[in-house]
């Protein structure tokens, strides 16, 4: 599918009008000129307007082609061009060494080989080794079969989300902060034992075949990682961090396209608003819709120096600006559209830009500075509530995951401000996340998170 072209300016617009419309007093409209009404599903998977069909292309438990399993709590992921049309998708896993249901290893880790368990990042003493990391599945679209299946990132935990990079790679965000040791967490039979620092970022080669040796980047910082997402042209990473008062961070490669050889990790800061805080609870409002807002980067000291909750806490006291609990985070033409799950006043989510400088990471952004906009926030009458992952539709609206903690839908935001449904999960309390189209942009993939499953949606796609 030939990807159209976004006017951006209408496009912001079209955002802030949709936060701050009423919702109907029927359930979600669909626009008749976008989809039909949803259809209940028979299978009690997820509801899709006529015309359109899923397929399961993972399923928590199924064995998988290296004889693992399927682990469970599918959550960030990506599409890749394969071989002869086929799709490449590498898909996190939110498991915790603790979590022994939806393991990769059942009750067989024991017996793995010592090459494999050597490929692992925190083997736990082999006793509870790190249950997250990604599988990576080839799907054939034409049969809707998947090929094959396998580990590709193991021995981490709580890998929520993460982004693709232009150089065919998937980087793997752990959440969490967790230090080496061994701490018995309640309800838990046995103690957790971590022989490692955890709290990074590690990169999935797409084209990889087999499991890979897992290598932190620790230069991104030890923090609690959600999204990230590449600025093609400098190689520049940007990553939100999933706490109530987080910062929104860039990281500048030694190398761009490198990551392992190192860089300089920094935290956005308001010119001139030094440790402003975005998230406009209470009565006063410390950042209006619409407003652009230049900003600045600070270093912020990496996991070499400093970790854990310290990168986030140091930053915020020399400058940083604090968002509440940034999630989601995508390319969106010339910007990054990043969501914030709890911020506005009645902390059900807002929606902010990034636009770099044209001179991003040198010393001449300084002249001509990137801009901070917060484009929306929800209330008690918007349609879509705590906005989690989401990507740009090949044909120029924002899609978006709900992370609404009861009743969570799959919601289109339209050129012209209106929202619409494109699938409903209205048969499990489960979150929807790691919204992603192929390369092609004919299919749409989705997790539903628990227990856990990935599904394949095509269908009439607007032109």
């Amino acid at each position: 599918m030939k990807m159209k072209s976004i006017d951006r300016r209408r496009f912001l617009q079209s955002i802030v009008a949709a936060a701050a419309a009423p919702m109907p007093a029927t359930s979600c409209a669909v626009s008749p000129s976008r989809f039909s009404a949803l259809r209940s599903d028979p299978d009690k998977i997820l509801d899709l307007p006529a015309g359109f069909r899923y397929d399961v292309v993972s399923r928590v438990g199924t064995e998988m082609s290296d004889g693992l399993i399927v682990p469970g709590a599918h959550d960030g992921m990506a599409a890749f061009a394969g071989e002869n049309g086929r799709i490449r998708i590498v898909c996190n896993h939110e498991n915790w060494p603790a979590r022994l249901e939806g393991s990769a290893f059942g009750n067989g880790y024991s017996s793995l080989s010592e090459d494999l368990k050597e490929r692992l990042y925190d083997r736990g003493s082999d006793q509870t080794p790190g249950l997250g990391g990604t599988t990576t599945t080839i799907y054939d679209p034409p049969t809707g079969t998947t090929e094959i299946q396998f580990l590709s990132l193991g021995g981490t935990e709580l890998n929520c989300s993460g982004g693709p990079t232009p150089w065919g790679s998937w980087l793997s965000c752990e959440e969490s902060f967790e230090f080496p040791g061994t701490q018995q967490y309640f309800g838990q039979s046995k103690p957790v034992v971590r022989n490692k620092l955890h709290g990074f970022v590690f990169e999935v080669p797409a084209d990889a075949d087999e499991l890979t040796i897992a290598q932190p980047l620790t230069a991104m910082g030890q923090f609690v990682h959600e999204a990230a997402a590449v600025h093609a042209s400098s190689g520049i990473v940007y990553m939100t961090e999933d706490r109530h008062h987080s910062l929104f961070y860039r990281f500048i490669p030694n190398v761009p396209g490198k990551l392992l050889e190192g860089g300089t990790l920094q935290a956005l800061t308001i010119a001139g608003q030094p440790r402003l805080v975005t998230n406009n609870w209470g009565n006063k409002r410390t950042i209006e819709i619409d407003d652009a807002l230049p900003v600045e980067w600070i270093d912020v000291r990496s996991a070499e120096d400093l970790g854990g909750d310290y990168i986030r806490l140091f930053g915020a006291k020399y400058g940083a600006a604090t968002f509440s609990r940034g999630e989601g985070l995508c390319v969106a033409g010339d910007r990054f559209a990043f969501t914030c799950t709890y911020g506005g006043p009645a902390q059900l989510g807002q929606v902010f830009t990034y636009k770099p400088s044209p001179f991003e990471g040198t010393a001449e952004e300084g002249t001509n500075p990137g801009e901070l906009m917060l484009i929306a926030e929800a209330d008690e009458h918007s349609l879509l509530h705590s906005a989690d992952n989401l990507t740009m539709a090949p044909w120029g609206d924002l899609i978006v995951c709900e992370d609404a903690g009861n009743h969570c839908g799959l919601v289109g935001i339209r050129p012209d401000g209106s929202q619409y449904e494109i699938a409903d999960n209205a048969h499990s309390a489960s979150e929807l996340a790691g919204v992603c189209f192929s390369p092609d942009g004919e299919t749409l993939f989705v997790n539903i998170q628990w227990p856990g499953m990935t599904l394949a949606i095509t269908g009439p796609w607007p032109a």
